[in-house]
This record gives C-alpha cells, structure tokens and sequence, in this order.
C-alpha cells in the first residue's frame, strides 16, 4: 500500500522514490528552494511580504489589492517557481 510505504520511509525516501518514479517515464522532478517565500509573495505582482503570521489564512496585498487564500497563492507561486526553473 503506497501510503503506509510512505508513512514507513519517512520523507527522504519518499522524494528519492518520487524522483525515480518519475524518471522511469522520463519526467523531472523540480525541487523548489526550502527557503522560496511561496506564501510571503504575491503571486500577481511579485511583491514579497516581510512577515506573515501562520495564523493569517488569507494573503492580502498591500502592493495590488489582491486577496487570495494564503495556501491558494503559495501554490500559485511554486507552479510558477517551477515552470522558471524548468526554463532557465
């Protein structure tokens, strides 16, 4: 079973065997920088917050106006984090 597999190796191993997995049908795997602000940043304008508190659920915009639900705009900023890295 996959998730007691995963739950069992811990998540090093779960990366390593992903990683594999995906090279086997000749795809990448993009690791994005344990540091990127992917919550922190807009995902519209780029604009990069000093602080946010993990209690705060919604990411506003101070820079565009733009409200979004915080995991909603990190997703959206790791896509794109991906996409510049598979590009550069």
């Amino acid at each position: 079973n996959f998730g007691k597999s995963v739950s069992d190796n811990g998540y090093g191993s779960f990366v390593s065997m992903l990683d594999y997995k995906l090279r086997e049908q000749g795809k990448q795997l993009i690791k994005i920088d344990r540091w990127y602000p992917s919550s922190k940043r807009c995902s519209v304008c780029g604009k990069t917050k000093k602080t946010l508190l993990l209690s705060e659920r919604t990411y506003h915009c101070e820079n565009c106006g733009i409200t979004l639900d915080r995991d909603h705009n990190a997703a959206i900023n790791i896509k794109n984090e991906g996409i510049r890295l598979l590009s550069a």
